[in-house]
């Protein structure tokens, strides 16, 4: 049997001989020239094409990097340039339809949080590309950051043990957006490194969000949102335009080590506190349930050493080693969709004056509880 090792220099061997991908942005707004910067640096892609409905724009963009060929719709660029992939740098609601129009086309498809403006789009995206046998990937950046590799790995290998809880604060004093609330502004974030760190993915059977709007934009300003973990644990995600103060902060407390993610200080980003609550589990009847014996734990403190990169650059990588090993990226076209079924959920909640909801796609999980 091929071992780890081997198996892992035999890709970079198939990835190092293959020719590099092309690649097209769709979008050269906000996002999209972080895209082309990576894509064009990436020995995996050649950036083929910029596209944006604004062709001066484009035009400024792609003159940036070699003067690569501008195109106004996804119709021209399927029809001018040949591609093997396209990366959706677009408002949500067009995400659907240019997504569907390259995936019908034979390519490849990467696509800015949110998956979709809805469930139901998202899981039509998905499975066309499933039936093509297409890589649709979810651009959640953040899981690409070598904190969060980290906590990934640190939670795969039982360094923390059983966790007990996720708090996740994303607060700045930020632009109120036309379009949408805080949740799907910057929960979206939250929710994809939740889904990208724990094992089983982000896979609650309903959710409770409680929203406010003090300015009375029309829209909910400050948010906080609530769903249970396995094991009776529990999640909750604190976001807000309003604060004076930036906040990107993610705690989770396991049985054995509690992590605090803290992505605003680079000196020091992750934290892992040996101390905490201890909690003996092994009693003989539910008689003894009630006579746990809780102990505190005051143990050292480390901070992992971290490697340096960009996660773009990381983000395209995989979304190249996807295709060329015929393998669903690591935040995939369904991993999008999980965030995106949480969403709605959260939506339908606030609807509902903060009652809890169950999560489309999670119902059986749900019932598996009661």
């Amino acid at each position: 049997m091929e071992s780890s090792q081997e198996s892992y220099r035999r890709d970079l061997e198939l990835m190092a001989s293959a020719a590099p991908l092309r690649a097209a942005v769709i979008g050269a707004g906000y996002w999209g020239p972080n895209l082309a910067r990576n894509f064009k640096a990436s020995p995996d892609w050649q950036l083929a094409a910029i596209v944006d409905m604004d062709r001066d724009r484009a035009a400024k963009l792609a003159a940036a990097h070699g003067g690569v060929p501008v195109c106004e719709s996804i119709d021209e660029l399927l029809d001018t340039v040949d591609v093997d992939a396209v990366a959706i740098a677009t408002p949500a609601h067009t995400h659907h339809g240019i997504a569907l129009t390259a995936l019908r086309a034979g390519k490849h498809v990467l696509v800015e949080k949110p998956l979709a403006d809805s469930r139901a789009k998202g899981v039509e995206m998905v499975e066309e590309a499933e039936n093509r046998g297409l890589v649709l990937m979810a651009d959640h950046t953040y899981c690409y950051t070598p904190a969060v590799l980290k906590i990934r790995e640190l939670i795969a290998d039982g360094s923390l043990g059983e966790i007990l809880f996720i708090d996740s604060v994303r607060i700045n004093l930020g632009l109120v957006q036309p379009d949408v609330d805080v949740f799907w502004d910057l929960a979206p974030h939250d929710l994809a490194i939740i889904d990208f760190i724990l094992p089983g993915g982000l896979r609650p059977a309903e959710v409770a969000a409680h929203g406010a709007d003090p300015l009375g934009t029309g829209r909910d300003c400050v948010g906080h949102l609530t769903f249970a973990l396995p094991n009776d644990a529990m999640a909750h995600v604190h976001v807000n335009w309003l604060s004076p103060t930036k906040i990107r902060q993610m705690v989770v407390g396991g049985s054995q080590r509690t992590l605090v993610w803290d992505d605003l200080n680079p000196q020091q980003r992750l934290s892992v506190y040996d101390r905490g609550v201890s909690l003996d589990r092994k009693y003989r009847s539910p008689a003894e349930k009630k006579a746990f014996a809780i102990s505190y734990r005051l143990g050292d403190t480390w901070s992992p050493a971290l490697p340096e990169h960009e996660a773009l650059g990381q983000m395209v990588a995989e979304f190249a080693s996807s295709i060329w090993h015929h393998r669903p990226a690591r935040t995939s076209g369904a991993s999008g969709l999980r965030v995106l079924s949480v969403l709605e959920a959260v939506s339908r909640s606030l609807s509902g004056d903060g009652e809890s909801v169950a999560v489309t796609g999670n119902e059986t999980q749900l019932e598996g509880r009661r």
